[in-house]
């Protein structure tokens, strides 16, 4: 295999560091949307309705983001497993070499650019 693992390996590992980082701060721990705010009471009619979309919707951006970088932190780690079982750069689906663009490109990629092309469509 003519890929650099090393170097994909650290880049891998900073990857997993951001996104560890990045959870750590939108972690919402399982509060509500009252303790979270700790401006809404349960008296929650006197405020406004406005203001109460706008935490709400605030709360769901923060958990959204919260959600992807799991996501995301799942196939890094996925990725540096297979760096150490000597399958990482193996396109899942057609068993051939994952392009070093590609890999550049998506580092935690398990699909060669045509698989992925396949499944997208």
């Amino acid at each position: 295999m003519s890929i650099d693992t090393d170097r994909f390996r650290s880049v891998l590992l900073e990857r997993k560091e951001s996104l560890e980082a990045s959870i750590a701060s939108h972690d919402l721990g399982g509060a509500t949307l009252t303790e979270e705010t700790g401006e809404l009471s349960d008296a929650a009619y006197d405020n406004h309705l406005a203001d109460i979309a706008s935490e709400t919707y605030a709360r769901e951006l923060e958990e959204g983001l919260e959600e992807d970088a799991v996501r995301q932190l799942h196939e890094v780690d996925e990725a540096l497993a297979r760096i150490a079982d000597g399958t990482y750069g193996i396109c899942a689906a057609c068993g051939r070499e994952i392009g070093e663009e590609r890999l550049e490109a998506l580092p935690w990629a398990t699909l060669c650019i045509d698989d992925a092309r396949k499944q997208a469509r």
